[in-house]
């Protein structure tokens, strides 16, 4: 069976054991590191239950990934193709918040990845995670819409057009003040594979 029949809830459970073993780590271990339950990682691991952005950003963080990371497809013993069709782009809704995101770049070709998001209107979404094994920088390019933006103390708002960097190393807080769904991109470097 290759990973295009897989769904994305399988992805990410495949990929977050991936990550795990490769880390070394058992289930009770990344409990402890990440700070999310074993029962739920237990739960993540097996398909069985559909992680938040938050729970996400606490196992990746854990594991020294990028959010996008957790959406990659097991890697392929051939070399990576560097075409990421729009068919074969991950996308991912928040069970929370309703965030939706789409892995655009092709997993494991480059160091940069990139990712399309389209936040709703009135959402929030707060990653608290500031720690990480992995030295990550992000940009958001606001293509449409407005977002408040919060890095540790400090707040921006973005309009269309507006561009911010950040590193991942405070906790983050996104907010869509409008009336309409906000539209962004978001470039990371710096994240293991």
């Amino acid at each position: 069976m290759d990973d295009t029949s897989f769904s994305l809830h399988d992805r990410i459970a495949t990929r977050l054991r991936q990550l795990r073993t490769s880390a070394g780590l058992s289930l009770d271990a990344l409990a402890h590191k990440s700070g999310v339950s074993r029962s739920n990682i237990s739960l993540i691991e097996r398909g069985q239950s559909s992680p938040t952005a938050v729970v996400l950003d606490k196992l990746s963080s854990a594991l020294g990934v990028s959010v996008a990371s957790m959406f990659e497809a097991s890697p392929a013993p051939a070399a990576p193709s560097p075409v990421a069709r729009v068919a074969d782009q991950p996308v991912w809704s928040d069970p929370a918040s309703g965030y939706r995101r789409r892995n655009v770049s092709p997993p494991g070709v480059s160091p940069l990845q990139l990712v399309d998001v389209v936040f709703p209107a009135g959402q929030r979404v707060a990653f608290e995670t500031s720690e990480r094994d992995a030295d990550i920088h992000q940009l958001v390019w606001m293509i449409d819409g407005c977002m408040e933006i919060a890095h540790g103390e400090q707040q921006w708002r973005l309009e269309a057009g507006d561009c911010l960097a950040m590193r991942l190393d405070a906790p983050v807080r996104f907010h869509n003040p409008g009336t309409r769904p906000a539209r962004y991109l978001v470039a990371l470097t710096g994240a293991k594979p």
